[in-house]
């Protein structure tokens, strides 16, 4: 700044260099300034700093004072300054700001602590504070509610709030370094513990809140399952090793904050037990030690109810009691001795315990199996093995109860039976049949059974129903199939006995070398030997084999005759070479195989087709010569039917044709006579309804007319209707009018005179009798005045003796 005059306003302050001395000084308004030639104003008017109350403000590189507050300066004049130090100053006069001073930040509020809050603090150098020394480095808490008066040897590193700790909650606070709680307990570096009181909580500067832990609310239904972290004494005073686990219930207190040493492992429900239900449990706890008793088991019965200790737990669930029924039984083992009444029951002994009755097994049974009353009818059964000696036996059409020392046994069937069973529609186990398997044999048919223990076969002819002992099995038929015949195709239970058929292609060679398929289909049946009904099952596969041998005959037959002779002769040559010829030179009508009485009793030859390509061409080539020459016979004979039935259909319709034109000229006879007629009839039509229409015109407007008239006098006698009705109503109104205002006026009278007699009544009583009896007897003046004095206008007094003078003025006035 050059000027040489320079105005300095109040609470401001310029610094002016002195260039002789290099010294630097303050000049405080109000007042005008006259710069010197050998000095320099380096800083302009500049405001004071204000500190408004309950306000600080830090101030860099303050300058030194004394003990009197007052700033100190060195032989030259120059204010001296602590550099790199601050200096917090407060709410006082405005003050100027000395050269190297400066104000480090703004002017601010003073911090208020609230209460259940607090300031931590870090002391930057040692320093003592309200008496108490602190080190650098230290920290401590400045508790609301208060005002914090900043120190530049002191920071501010957080804000501190208090936990509020509700009913049923606590705080879980973890010790950062050595200390002793306002209890005076020492708490260590890393340990945690809790703090139970209900209220607000400001933890200590060595201790830190972990969490708020909530407490578990104990009922009569709900327990509290805990372990130990480590070995300590828990707050009902009990000495817990580490890893042990208890409960705590409603008994112990109404509600648990898990302490430190505490893990929660959950919440165990009460298990209830009615009347009819009981539980085993495994390794229970004995109540006198709170040691589990590890490899017993115990039996609860209802009804109660109980907690599962830890360890504890239920053998099968909650179980109900087995009630049996009169068909109803229990098969028991025992797990080891104990005595059942007056017996000595030992280590895996089977018994059976039947109903009716109720049973609940100690914890020596074991329950094996629930038994029934197995009810069988005539047609059913089962397999039951007695497991002592093993002996299977089948029982059947009655029902059975399985004894102890029985069980029901599971008969193995091959896959092919179950198969053919399957089929049947029986449903089969492939596990074991325990049920006695039975077939339907169907009609004409034979099942053969086979005992493997007796090796003696058994036959049963059908309809019939069999069913197979412990030791049985079906003989399953492999019969061949298909065309021509392949072994096993064709499996079955049952045997048909005919009469029945089967069909085979056989390929022979005729003696020309002529190779034919032939087609046969043989008619069958068996003739059953009722001493030895299992011969008919003593050819396992009697399809192949009777096919075989007919086959072996008609090929040897067929080779004796030519192409021409077997194709003339076919089927007397086969049924000869299968049936043969008898003494009489006859073809025999059966043919029997004695090993299993399977009788052939006729031969169809379905089809004889060639072999060979060339033969086959060449009876083609035949059969189509013989189709053509057939076919063109055919066609000469049809040519000639329609050339027959063309002449006769024209002569048809020349003779219609004839006839049409005869029936042409007839109608246009007809015609003509009709058009003269219809002319005629125009001709007179046109005059008669000329003059009808006139007659019809007039008599329309004639009615109409008088049609006209009625409606007229009609509308007039409607109009002197309504004028009348009007007129009437106008009178009957008017009446009524003149009624009603008659009505009220009577009416208006009439109240008129009520008030009138009401007012003269309530002016008697109001004046009283004794006061109209002193009228009466006074004279007119003094009469006069009384009702004047009374306020009465319009009223005189009278009675007989005094007759009233209407011409005397002095009454009326």
């Amino acid at each position: 700044m050059t000027d040489a005059v320079i105005r300095i306003k109040p609470h401001y302050y310029i610094h002016v260099l002195d260039k002789m001395t290099n010294v630097t000084r303050v000049e405080v308004g109000p007042r005008t300034f006259t710069r010197e030639e050998q000095e320099q104003v380096v800083l302009a008017p500049t405001a004071m700093v204000m500190i408004p109350p309950r306000h600080y403000a830090i101030i860099e590189n303050p300058v030194v004072r004394n003990k009197d507050n007052e700033v100190v300066f060195d032989s030259l004049g120059q204010a001296k300054v602590k550099h790199g130090d601050k200096e917090v100053r407060r709410e006082g006069e405005p003050f100027a700001l000395y050269p190297g001073e400066s104000l480090y930040g703004k002017v601010s509020p003073l911090q208020v602590v609230a209460p259940n809050t607090a300031l931590r603090l870090v002391a930057k150098r040692d320093c003592v504070i309200d008496g108490e020394s602190h080190a650098a480095g230290s920290e401590w808490l400045f508790k609301g509610p208060g005002t914090y008066i900043p120190r530049v040897d002191v920071d501010v590193s957080e804000i501190v709030k208090a936990s509020i700790v509700k009913p049923l909650q606590a705080l879980r606070l973890r010790c950062v370094k050595e200390f002793t709680d306002a209890k005076g307990i020492t708490r260590q570096a890393g340990q945690e513990y809790l703090l139970r009181e209900a209220g607000a909580y400001l933890p200590n500067v060595d201790e830190v809140v972990v969490e708020t832990i909530n407490a578990f609310i104990l009922t009569e239904k709900k327990a509290l399952h805990l372990r130990a972290r480590q070995e300590f004494t828990d707050v009902f005073g009990v000495q817990r090793k580490a890893g042990e686990e208890w409960l705590v219930t409603l008994a112990d207190t109404e509600s648990h904050i898990p302490d430190v040493q505490e893990i929660v492992i959950g919440e165990v429900d009460i298990t209830v037990l009615s009347s009819r239900q009981y539980c085993v449990i495994v390794d229970p706890v004995d109540a006198e030690t709170g040691k589990p008793r590890l490899g017993t088991r115990e039996l609860r019965k209802g009804e109660c109810s109980f907690f599962l200790c830890p360890g504890e737990k239920l053998e099968n669930g909650i179980q109900k009691v087995h009630i049996l029924d009169s068909e109803e039984a229990l098969l028991l083992r025992a797990r080891e001795q104990f005595t059942d009444g007056d017996e000595i029951r030992r280590p895996g002994d089977r018994w059976m315990i039947h109903g009716p009755c109720d049973y609940v097994p100690p914890v020596t049974v074991e329950i094996l199996e629930s038994r029934r009353t197995i009810p069988l009818d005539v047609n059913e059964g089962i397999y039951v093995r007695d497991i002592k000696t093993g002996r299977v036996r089948s029982v059947i059409g009655k029902s059975y109860m399985l004894k102890s020392d029985e069980e029901r046994w599971a008969k193995d069937l091959p896959s092919v039976v179950q198969e053919l069973l399957a089929k049947e529609g029986k449903p089969v186990d492939p596990k074991g049949q325990t049920a006695v398997v039975t077939y339907k044999a169907p009609h004409n048919t034979a099942v053969q059974i086979y005992d493997y223990k007796s090796k003696q076969p058994r036959v049963v002819f059908g309809p019939d129903l069999v069913m197979l002992g412990p030791e049985e099995q079906f003989t399953v038929l492999s019969l061949s199939g298909d065309k021509p015949k392949r072994p096993h195709v064709i499996k079955s239970l049952s045997l048909q006995l005919g009469p029945d058929f089967m069909t085979d292609v056989v390929i022979v060679e005729t003696a020309d070398h002529a190779r034919l398929s032939l087609k046969l289909s043989y008619n069958w049946h068996f003739e059953v030997d009722k001493e030895q009904p299992d011969k008919i099952f003593s050819v396992p596969d009697f399809v192949g084999d009777a096919c075989k041998a007919i086959a072996s005959r008609v090929r040897g037959e067929v080779a004796l005759h030519s192409f021409d002779e077997f194709h003339r002769n076919s089927a007397k040559i086969i049924r000869t070479a299968v049936f043969g010829i008898d003494e009489k030179n006859k073809i025999r009508n059966r043919f029997a195989f004695s090993a299993n009485n399977l009788v052939i009793s006729n031969i169809d030859i379905q089809s004889v087709e060639p072999v060979d390509s060339r033969t086959r061409d060449a009876l083609q080539k035949s059969v189509q010569l013989a189709i053509e020459i057939t076919t063109r016979s055919q066609e000469a004979e049809a040519r000639h039917e329609a050339e027959r039935r063309e002449q006769v259909s024209r002569g048809q319709i020349e003779k219609f044709k004839l006839l049409n034109e005869a029936k042409a000229e007839e109608s246009r006879k007809n015609l003509l006579q009709l058009q003269s007629q219809s002319a005629t009839v125009e001709s007179t039509g046109a005059a008669t309804a000329e003059a009808k229409a006139h007659a019809a015109r007039a008599e329309i407007q004639g009615q109409a007319a008088v049609e006209a008239a009625r409606l007229n006098a009609e509308a007039n006698k409607i109009k002197y209707k309504a004028e009348l009705a009007q007129l009437k109503a106008e009178q009957e109104a008017e009446t009524e009018h003149q009624k009603a205002l008659n009505e009220l006026e009577i009416s208006r009278a009439r109240d008129l005179a009520a008030i009138e007699s009401g007012k003269f009544k309530r002016i008697v009583d109001a004046i009283g009798r004794d006061t109209l009896k002193s009228i009466s007897t006074s004279g007119p003046d003094m009469q006069h005045k009384l009702l004047s004095g009374l306020g009465l206008q319009s009223f005189m007094v009278d009675d007989p003796n005094s007759p009233i003078n209407l011409f005397n003025r002095n009454l009326t006035n």
